[in-house]
């Protein structure tokens, strides 16, 4: 068994092997035998520390919307406008997320989890995202960088649903792009076309090549 003197330290490990396991696998899947083995403890200083799979599932639950709400701070700045705005570092939730995560992090697997499953965590994080999204609409608008559109709600609402889809789709789209759209090489690639889109459409000229990021297939 693991020999951790700090309760704390040992209970931050058994947390964060839930959540390596339950964003591979899905809460369900996994058992306490598991989670116990993976962080090398006894699988009753698991019940001793959460009580249940559920009280574990709710913790990690909230420390993902603690960290999410964290990173999320540096999108809003003081002015939150800094959203889809390129010269204000993160120009998206993703971009956020795979300058801040590396390659490996769980994060992006349990997000994806997590706001398909039907529990209150998924609800809040969804509406503080999507809060997120409305506000940096706004701002842009009010800054002359956006137009609100016919329906403002309706507009956050769909950045929100195309900058998720990354990660709801993320296995997939790694699959035809033969990269990664949450790393440094894929975010790259997708940032300066997502821009460019917001900023002109499907019409608007094809970005300039950043550095030697790989430009993909032209055929």
């Amino acid at each position: 068994m693991r020999s951790i003197r700090d309760d704390r330290t040992t209970r931050a490990v058994i947390r964060d092997e839930a959540l390596r396991l339950f964003a591979a696998s899905g809460w369900e899947a996994v058992t306490m035998r598991q989670i116990a083995a993976a962080a090398d403890v006894s699988p009753g200083l698991v019940m001793h520390h959460f009580g249940s799979k559920e009280g574990l599932r709710q913790e990690v639950d909230q420390y993902v919307l603690d960290v999410f709400e964290a990173m999320l701070g540096e999108l809003t700045g003081d002015g939150g406008a800094e959203l889809l705005d390129p010269g204000a570092g993160a120009s998206s939730l993703s971009e956020l997320f795979a300058r801040h995560l590396p390659d490996d992090s769980p994060l992006p697997s349990y997000l994806r989890r997590l706001l398909l499953s039907d529990t209150d965590a998924a609800q809040l994080l969804f509406r503080r995202l999507y809060e997120l999204s409305r506000a940096a609409l706004d701002s842009l608008a009010a800054a002359g960088l956006a137009a609100p559109g016919r329906d403002p709600a309706v507009r956050a609402a769909f950045l929100l649903a195309n900058d998720l889809a990354l990660f709801l789709l993320r296995d997939r789209l790694t699959e035809v792009l033969d990269t990664d759209p949450l790393s440094a090489d894929g975010m790259a690639r997708w940032a300066p076309e997502m821009l460019s889109i917001y900023a002109g459409g499907l019409n608007a000229p094809p970005p300039e090549p950043q550095g030697d990021a790989p430009q993909g297939d032209r055929t």
